[in-house]
């Protein structure tokens, strides 16, 4: 037994030493935790981004060793289906993406990747959207304006020229559309703006203008019905959920052929307070619809152009969902309709 015993400790040995040797290396900061969370085992990458040292902090809780507030709520709520962006606890300069990842009965794999430079990369792309959209702004007003006075006048001169002109105005009408898209998906990725989300919403005071609004846009080729429980507000940012509802809804009128049925529903569910869009639209292929929150992403190019889309609607959707704990859910099937569900945490509540 002695003989086997050596024997079996002279292969572990190599292979040990060899698994340590590979984990000094990686370039992600690991630890092992215990199933109450204990610190078991941190690599040396754990030492320079979170400040934990293996001996030392050995048996310790992972939420006493790492004090960020955002990281305890995170790892005290258990749910560790997506990742966790916080600053460096040793350095405030760092940016990182923490995810917790249970293996084996009870054990945890908590990993930290730097992300500072794909953080300034993203700064930098939304300002310079955000710059380049604010300077289009009032060229592309002062053209427009002068469009309008030219579309309206009644002089011989401009008579020849005025389906030029109204196609002009089109075009800029639509680029404005666009720049304002643009702008408002810049301040909802900007970071520091959860200020405004606790406000009381009248949801269903909201939901009955946006009904009126799909009602005016319809032009009355559609049948659009609401089941809203009166009784269901929120805490959030009310021009936020506005843009929501109304690009969810606005949508459902473009893409439903005239004669359709476009049904909203506002009610409470086990999950929270839920809002749905049901229409019997053109519908959207399978393959399409993993990417239709992407920006600019359209099914049918030519249709959504005809119909004023801007290719971000449902990008704003997304943006403004996340900031208020929300996912966009989509169904469809070509031919027969679409439905787009969201539903809140029970926290957004407003009492």
């Amino acid at each position: 037994m002695r003989v086997r015993g050596r024997k079996r400790k002279r292969k572990l040995s190599p292979l040990l030493s060899g698994i340590h040797k590979s984990t000094k290396v990686l370039p992600d900061a690991t630890v092992v935790l215990n199933s109450k969370g204990e610190m078991e085992w941190g690599n040396i990458v754990a030492r320079g981004m979170l400040g934990l040292e293996r001996k030392r902090d050995r048996g310790r809780m992972i939420d006493e060793l790492i004090t960020n507030q955002a990281f305890q709520n995170y790892y005290s709520a258990g749910d560790f289906s997506h990742p966790l962006n916080i600053t460096s606890p040793v350095n405030d300069d760092i940016r990182l993406e923490i995810r917790i990842v249970p293996y084996g009965k009870v054990k945890y794999l908590l990993q930290a990747r730097d992300i500072t430079r794909l953080r300034q990369l993203e700064t930098v792309r939304r300002d310079f959207v955000a710059n380049v959209s604010h300077e289009m702004r009032t060229p592309l007003t002062v053209i427009h304006g002068y469009l309008e006075t030219m579309g309206e006048s009644e002089g011989e001169d401009l008579a020849p020229w005025q389906n030029i002109i109204t196609q002009m105005r089109q075009q800029t009408g639509r680029l404005q559309r666009i720049v304002e898209d643009l702008l408002l998906l810049s301040r909802l990725e900007s970071p520091g703006q959860e200020d405004g989300l606790q406000a009381p919403v009248d949801v269903p005071m909201l939901l009955e203008f946006v009904r009126d609004e799909a009602l005016s846009l319809s032009k009355g080729e559609h049948s659009i019905t609401t089941d809203i429980d009166e009784t269901i507000k929120l805490q959030g940012s009310a021009s936020e959920l506005e843009s929501i509802f109304s690009n969810l809804v606005f949508n459902a009128v473009r893409y439903t052929p005239a004669g359709g049925r476009i049904r909203l529903r506002w009610w409470s569910s086990k999950r929270g307070p839920c809002f749905l869009v049901k229409d019997t639209g053109i519908g959207i292929e399978a393959e399409h619809i993993p990417r239709l929150a992407e920006r600019f992403y359209r099914v049918d190019v030519g249709r959504s152009r005809k119909s004023g889309g801007t290719g971000l609607g449902l990008a704003i959707v997304k943006h403004a969902l996340t900031r208020h704990g929300s996912q966009l859910k989509i169904e469809s099937e070509p031919g027969k309709g679409s439905s787009f569900r969201c539903c809140f945490p029970p926290s957004r509540l407003s009492k």
